[in-house]
């Protein structure tokens, strides 16, 4: 019998990424679902796969029908996809347990990834896993974290940043996802407290070994509320995003002070024109980006150190990272592995070796440097 998969958002930026990895696996039969039936259709007849093995379907997941519409199509697990998730509720999830599925989503939204884990209850009663945030941040950083952490005997402080290359393709919900922080207040854990930053400022310069020096400004993702309860000796955490282009990193800047300012009051309804500027700005981009991820704090014997991972994605590869997790968690739940039943963010479910293994066909190389 067929390892039963439905895709939200299967024909979209990043849930197509994920049915065309996972509509080449045998034992899987693959449902790649969104709102318009006709453009999952001609996604599936490019997908070239056997009827029997792939289908379209239309759902609306905010459709009232959508529990019954969904359980009808019998899954073992649903991959949510369709973003942004700043405004969601759980209902996707919950309907996946209903229907007695595993349920993985693709989240970056901070308070949606860490407050997962209300579910957890109702998932361990049917036995289902249920994870929140398997994408860039935290399965690939956690991954990458975890990694990293086996050097020390105190970890004190954590930074992440990515730098995503100009000319990658990029959709609606992302800029969505963006802006519904630019501007706003939001708090890290800086120097053993939490403290009040916000949205795209804090601006500095962060040198990338493959790609150069770029401007930076602070994001807020699931990370800043994650890694402090994980590692309880850390005394800080950051989180930066680099664009490429130094013009499009001072748009999104000013926007988060015209924000601040109560000159614009919502910058998530200005998506459409920031992502049409942005498609101008990309013929003076490249495709090339990367991600960095610093731990520092005690090795043995109380001596302080340094250990970073360095990504660097090329040939539009970029936007690969972020379905890796949900691929890698996919298969091994097809090929009959079980996982700890419940529902809790997706930290500790990909090691590096696994984001290795399924990124090896990709233009996607890192390496570890210690001090």
């Amino acid at each position: 019998m067929a390892f039963r998969i439905v895709v939200l958002g299967g024909y979209g930026n990043f849930g197509g990424r994920i049915c065309r990895a996972l509509a080449t696996e045998k034992e899987i039969w693959l449902g790649v679902a969104g709102r318009d039936a006709v453009r999952a259709a001609g996604f599936v007849r490019e997908l070239g796969t056997p009827a029997a093995a792939c289908e379209p379907i239309s759902i609306d997941h905010d459709a009232q029908d959508f529990s019954a519409a969904l359980a009808a199509r019998r899954p073992h697990l649903v991959i949510h996809a369709s973003g942004p998730f700043q405004h969601q509720s759980y209902h996707v999830a919950e309907a996946a347990i209903a229907a007695g599925a595993h349920y993985i989503d693709l989240a970056d939204g901070r308070a949606f990834v860490a407050g997962i884990g209300a579910l957890d209850a109702v998932a361990r009663s049917r036995r289902v896993l249920v994870t929140s945030g398997a994408s860039t941040l935290p399965a690939v950083s956690s991954a990458v974290i975890d990694r990293l952490a086996a050097g020390f005997e105190r970890i004190e402080e954590i930074e992440i940043s990515i730098a995503p290359g100009q000319a990658v393709s990029r959709g609606k919900a992302t800029l969505e996802s963006i802006l519904s922080y630019c501007g706003r207040p939001f708090t890290e854990w800086s120097r053993g407290r939490w403290r009040q930053v916000f949205g795209w400022q804090g601006l500095h310069r962060i040198h990338y070994p493959d790609l150069g020096w770029r401007w930076a400004a602070r994001c807020d993702v699931p990370d800043l509320e994650l890694l402090p309860a994980r590692y309880r000796t850390l005394e800080s955490v950051r989180f930066d995003a680099s664009l490429e282009l130094a013009s499009a990193h001072f748009g999104l800047w000013t926007l988060a002070w015209l924000t601040r300012m109560k000159v614009v009051r919502e910058p998530v309804t200005l998506a459409k024109a920031v992502l049409r500027m942005a498609r101008r700005l990309d013929r003076f981009g490249s495709d090339v980006g990367g991600m960095r991820v610093i731990v520092a704090g005690r090795r043995a014997g109380g001596i302080t150190g340094q250990s970073s991972w360095h990504l660097t994605a090329r040939k539009g590869d970029g936007p690969h990272i972020p379905c890796i997790p949900a691929i890698v968690i996919a298969r091994k739940l097809a090929r009959g592995e079980r996982p700890e039943p419940g529902a809790r963010p997706c930290q500790g479910m990909m090691t590096l070796e696994e984001f290795s293994d399924a990124t090896r066909d990709l233009a996607i190389r890192w390496r570890i440097v210690q001090k």
